[in-house]
């Protein structure tokens, strides 16, 4: 019988070659391709399988179970706490605070009388120990170990049949005997994931598997690592600002894109029940270029300052920095700006920043944007008392966005006065109420929105 050739996995991307390449051609990543063995094909006992049963769409399903963890903003991600036999991918940046989060999330579980495994494949049991007296938690009664060995882990973990939750840090360090390839590597990865989601399933406890990214913000390992599990969320934030970011990806158990904020302080990590107004602590008001936007994160409305700045006129390409939101969606707002409302501002510097590191994705910000350019094109603060939020056309429109109300009652709650919005949205539809003491402005056109900040089109 000829023996099988090997085959390369690329530890970016997954894709598979029959030769080693300098470069993937499929993701472009340089020395990522990693031989592996491969595997012998297994055929189907089909003679012995059992048939599956099929039932209708009609019934009636319990909610999951819940394990809480004691923190309030984990389980807002989570959609209400763990989930038994559930696995959690939670990865982010190197050093912005995974460990500690879940090291502080497994010693309030393990406090509230659940039994806890902490796994470490990345730091001795003194390391983890320090950490804890560090924060306060030496005398949490959770299970701690330092093993990487998947084999002696999950011996171990189908003993442990009382186990509520098992952190494993990370899984990028897990290994089997039974493959010829390193830790880290996609087939190590893909293999130590698929047994220790397996073990969750079979004993019934909560699995929580922390991971590396790349340098390009994935997560490091095989696509199919997020397939496995049953939610993956992101720890994100910048390492010059003290709030970090929890946010879901996916969620089979809840809804997605739910966010959790935290403030790193040096005790750990601490819950922010009310982001707006931690987001807006160092606002002042009375500056041209600034603007508030009534921003919405899953289900949870956020206010955020966004910040603008123009540079003089050079004879040079001008430069476009944006932190916290998309380049390409400013390209397009510029270019609205310029080509409906006569708006000059192509050959000008511009800086925009949402400030307190947190990522804005949704297009309810266009207004909001182009209520901060247009405040520093013209020199004129924005009022203070009055926040933004709809999605700008390319002729210049400003569309609807979902859950205003919302948006609303939360300036409302902040001390806000007033709103631009939406124009039919301003007319109140049926079902619409906004909030006592706030005034709401129609915007159907960003030249309305420069009539009412004041500031002339150049």
């Amino acid at each position: 019988m000829a023996r099988e050739k090997a085959r390369f996995v690329c530890a970016e991307c997954g894709a598979v070659t029959a030769k080693w390449l300098g470069r993937c051609e499929s993701c472009g990543a340089w020395n990522s391709l990693a031989e592996e063995a491969p595997a012998s094909p297994a055929s189907v006992p089909r003679g012995r399988a059992a048939r599956v049963a099929f039932v209708g769409l009609a019934g009636e399903a319990e909610p999951p179970p819940r394990v809480p963890s004691a923190m309030a903003e984990l389980d807002r991600v989570l959609g209400g706490g763990f989930v038994p036999g559930s696995a959690v991918l939670v990865s982010g940046d190197p050093g912005i605070g995974k460990s500690t989060l879940m090291l502080q999330a497994a010693a309030a579980l393990a406090r509230a009388g659940r039994r806890v495994l902490y796994i470490s494949g990345e730091e001795s049991v003194a390391q983890v120990r320090l950490r804890a007296r560090r924060l306060g938690l030496e005398s949490a009664p959770l299970g701690l170990a330092a093993a990487t060995a998947l084999a002696d882990i999950a011996a171990a973990l189908e003993a442990e049949r009382d186990a509520a939750l098992v952190v494993i840090d990370s899984i990028q360090t897990m290994w089997l005997e039974t493959l010829d390839s390193a830790p880290g590597t996609v087939s190590q990865v893909r293999a130590s994931a698929f047994e220790l989601v397996r073990l969750a399933k079979s004993v019934g406890f909560a699995l929580v598997l922390v991971g590396h990214v790349t340098k390009d913000g994935a997560i490091a390992g095989p696509r199919v690592l997020e397939h496995m599990v049953d939610a993956v969320l992101y720890f994100e934030g910048d390492r010059g600002h003290q709030f970090r970011i929890l946010r879901g990806v996916k969620n089979r158990f809840g809804a997605t894109d739910e966010i959790g904020v935290f403030a790193m302080t040096d005790r750990g990590l601490a819950e922010v029940a009310n982001p707006s107004a931690l987001f807006l602590a160092e606002r002042r008001g009375n500056v041209a270029g600034s603007a508030v936007f009534a921003g919405l994160e899953g289900t949870r409305p956020v206010l955020l300052e966004v910040q603008a700045l123009l540079g003089a006129e050079a004879a040079g390409p001008p430069r476009r920095a944006v932190l916290g939101w998309e380049g390409g969606r400013l390209a397009m707002l510029l270019a609205v700006l310029e080509a409906r409302c006569g708006l000059r501002l192509a050959g000008r510097d511009v800086f925009l920043n949402i400030a307190g590191g947190l990522k804005v994705t949704e297009p309810a910000a266009d207004l909001a944007v182009a209520a901060a350019l247009i405040s520093a094109a013209g020199g004129v603060p924005v009022d203070p008392g009055m926040v933004f939020f709809g999605e700008v056309g390319l002729s210049g429109e400003v569309r609807q966005v979902a859950q205003a109300e919302a948006r609303l009652k939360e300036a409302a709650k902040l001390g806000f006065t007033a709103a631009c919005l939406p124009r039919r949205l301003a007319r109140a539809p049926r079902g619409f109420r906004p909030p006592e003491g706030l005034g709401l402005g129609e915007i159907g056109h960003l030249a309305d929105l420069i009539l009412r900040l004041g500031a002339p089109a150049s």
